[in-house]
């Protein structure tokens, strides 16, 4: 009985340890383990020691999380191509189903722009950061995470405080969706003037394959050279034939609008192999606006880093 009471009181503090946790890592996979090592450890620790239970989960998470951070940031450094976080991945109609991760993502701080931006922060400086500003957690509890004085954790958060000021803030859901139709209605008109008028002077295309899936290595920067990427790549994987006979043009990709953590974006189906076409992974490509206009694309095919797709099957 006293098990089952423990069990159902661990699971009122589920969603707030998930949102703890990804925000924390920027990884879905993380932060689930994150989560069920804390009930392991809480299911073994002395219930009579534990004063402020959801403090104490959050402690337990919190340094789960350190432990990951660092590692991932020795992964980074022999990592193929570039480093994104872990979309997040709903219908556009909010399922029935319960889903703690999915719920948080209305909140602003867990915009894919948002987690870009914690990626590039210290570990420490993530910790210390996320926890204070965002959970409000004493500094005192965060040096004791870190194993820091309570003066280097200020200044911890401090310098991450900074780092996240230069960002321009997520844009509005509604913006953000105008902007994304309006390149994806450019792209599918193979107007380039009209490609070019959807982006930002300034726009960049970030992928992540962890050197498992092709796609860009480098970050491809500036209006012309993501222009001509793009269209080269929607006139080679989606206005192309659904035909079935033989000698027929291979079908296109399923373009199917979701939200990426919260806010409009594409998962691209995977397309099968076929008369000798070895095919196309699926992958999810997730948008930053600014000033009205697509300002980052992020396209995310490392398979490792699609366990965020929460869509019923």
């Amino acid at each position: 009985m006293v098990a089952v009471l423990l069990a159902d009181l661990f699971e009122t503090h589920r969603p707030h340890l998930v949102s703890v946790a990804y925000r924390l890592t920027g990884s879905v996979s993380d932060a689930e383990d994150a989560v069920q090592e804390s009930w392991l450890r809480l299911a073994a620790a002395r219930q009579s020691e534990i004063h402020d239970l959801r403090a104490w989960l959050t402690t337990v998470v919190s340094r789960l999380c350190l432990d990951r951070l660092r590692s991932a940031a020795v992964r980074r450094e022999t990592y193929v191509g570039q480093w994104l976080p872990e979309p997040v991945v709903t219908a556009v109609t909010p399922s029935s189903t319960p889903d703690p991760l999915a719920a948080v993502m209305r909140k602003q701080e867990f915009r894919f722009a948002a987690l870009v931006v914690l990626d590039t922060l210290t570990p420490p400086q993530r910790v210390a950061f996320v926890l204070h500003d965002g959970f409000s957690v004493p500094f005192t509890e965060i040096a004791d995470i870190l194993d820091v004085s309570v003066d280097a954790a200020r200044q911890l958060a401090t310098r991450a405080r900074k780092a996240v000021a230069d960002a321009p803030e997520p844009a509005a859901d509604a913006e953000h969706e105008a902007a994304v139709r309006a390149l994806l209605d450019a792209l599918a008109s193979g107007n380039v003037d009209a490609v070019v008028a959807a982006l930002h002077p300034d726009v960049r295309t970030v992928g992540d394959g962890g050197g498992k899936v092709s796609t860009a290595v480098n970050v491809v920067a500036g209006v012309d050279k993501n222009a001509r990427l793009w269209l080269g790549l929607w006139r080679r994987f989606m206005l192309v034939g659904a035909g079935g006979g033989p000698g027929d043009p291979a079908p296109g990709r399923e373009l199917e609008p979701v939200l990426v953590n919260g806010q409009h974006g594409i998962l691209a189906h995977s397309i099968p192999a076929r008369d000798g076409n070895a095919g196309n992974p699926r992958r999810v490509y997730a948008f930053t606006v600014r000033d009205g206009k697509v300002w980052g694309v992020y396209d995310v095919v490392n398979p490792d880093k699609l366990s965020g797709i929460r869509l019923p099957r």
